[in-house]
């Protein structure tokens, strides 16, 4: 039976209580996990992990796993975390809770076998589990299988039609199958259901974007920034927004911005050197080309694989400013679902002499929310945790935060490649955000 002060936040309180009931019953295993569960809640972790692994040697509870996970995850310990669920998983292999926990967690490190694997298990014995039914559908959205995913989604709709992470999936699904007023329909409710979710805001102005909505476009995606002021990819959207309406000197401001948070990704260098290349600046191109190419040579260490228009791009600004060609890419995937490219109108500079690159509008995979799943992750639309681009979009509700990654950003109407250079189309990111929420 839980005190007073506990029930009414005063866990400092309620831990001098505890200590005293533990010293006249010390076989009490409830003592030891109300104790970790009122030291989670002041932020003593280490001590909320003793007193809840005292707890589990006096008797296992699926409660007591579950808390446990959570304190680990909240401490920053995700792998941790995995081997607390794995051994409650053991003990209580029918909990579709757990399953789905740890399903996510799985999907949020990127093992999307064990994930689908965890969360099919889920499904078996919980049809209805709404988590597990979103989870999958974002898992088969990243791979380009919109309709299947759309499926998913019908069925968490009964269930939860108010989810903004939901609608926010579903606006991305009709992204990728290329129904752009339909996207921003679904787009606009997840708004309104969550005004102040920044992934929802960035994949408004990335479907903006792409139907050349551009003032539009800027008016979300400086919504985001002001949410998420830290990452790089959204100062670089913006500043594309900021290019096609014809505001250089802020879209350069923009781009030295996202320079200065990114410090990984090729694509917002090779941006920046063609903004400055088009407006005669070919010192700075040179400069952020090269830079480009230490963040490739980078990556290339780690067997990243590089989007075709991404390595096309760089080859033509390689001749461009008369620089010899020297990166050595990894081959790509050929992926027509997933690898939709997006496509601008050439870029004019007045009053220049040299012939113009095009407009370097690269649209940032889609990041969709994750929906069931509370405030955490970290994405990580985010992401994010600018990990590893390569992620699936999971849509969960609003308990654990867990990114969800997007869809390619369709190409509308290909520039004539005589006289532009295709726009770049970013890889994914995966912002690992929403999991944490749910996982609270």
């Amino acid at each position: 039976m839980r005190p007073a002060s506990f029930l009414l936040g005063k866990h400092k309180a309620a831990i001098e209580v505890y200590h005293e009931a533990g010293k006249l019953n010390e076989k009490d295993w409830e003592i030891n996990h109300n104790l970790g569960v009122c030291y989670s809640f002041i932020k003593d972790f280490q001590n909320s992990e003793e007193q809840l692994n005292a707890a589990l040697k006096l008797k296992k509870h699926d409660r007591t796993f579950m808390t446990l996970g959570k304190v680990h995850l909240l401490a920053g310990d995700t792998n941790k975390a995995i081997e607390v669920y794995k051994s409650a998983v053991e003990f209580s292999p029918e909990n579709a809770e757990l399953l789905t926990t740890l399903g996510l967690l799985y999907l949020q490190l990127g093992r999307y076998q064990k994930a689908f694997e965890h969360l099919g298990n889920a499904l078996t014995y919980d049809p209805n589990n709404y988590k597990a039914i979103l989870a999958a559908g974002s898992m088969m959205q990243t791979h380009g299988d919109f309709d299947v995913a759309m499926n998913k989604y019908r069925v968490a709709a009964c269930m939860v039609p108010e989810s903004p992470p939901l609608w926010n999936n579903i606006g991305m699904c009709f992204f990728g199958k290329k129904k752009y007023v339909a996207a921003i329909s679904c787009l606009k409710r997840a708004h309104y259901l969550s005004p102040f979710d920044w992934k929802v805001l960035y994949n408004l102005g990335l479907v903006h974007l792409t139907m050349q909505q551009y003032a539009s476009a800027f008016h979300f995606l400086s919504a985001a920034t002001n949410l998420q002021p830290r990452l790089g990819e959204l100062y670089m959207l913006l500043a594309v927004a900021l290019t096609n309406l014809e505001d250089v000197d802020n879209a350069r401001r923009s781009y030295e911005q996202a320079v200065a948070l990114d410090q990984s990704n090729p694509l917002v260098n090779l941006n920046f050197a063609i903004l400055l290349y088009n407006h005669g600046d070919k010192k700075g191109a040179l400069q952020q080309y090269q830079e480009m190419e230490r963040k490739v040579n980078i990556l290339n260490d780690s067997n990243t694989e590089f989007d075709p228009e991404l390595m096309d791009m760089a080859q033509k600004m390689a001749a461009a400013l008369q620089v010899g060609e020297s990166l050595e890419w990894t081959k790509p995937v050929k992926d027509p679902k997933s690898k939709q490219r997006s496509a601008g109108a050439p870029s004019k500079t007045p009053g220049s002499s040299q012939q113009p690159l095009g407009t370097n509008q690269a649209l940032e995979q889609a990041m969709s929310s994750a929906a069931g799943y509370n405030k955490s992750i970290t994405l990580p639309t985010g992401v994010s945790h600018h990990s590893q681009p390569t992620p699936p979009s999971l849509a969960l509700e609003e308990e654990p935060d867990v990114e969800t990654t997007p869809t390619r950003a369709p190409q509308p109407e290909e520039s004539d490649p005589s006289t532009t250079l295709p726009p770049l189309a970013a890889k994914p990111k995966v912002k690992k955000s929403k999991l944490k929420q749910e996982l609270n």
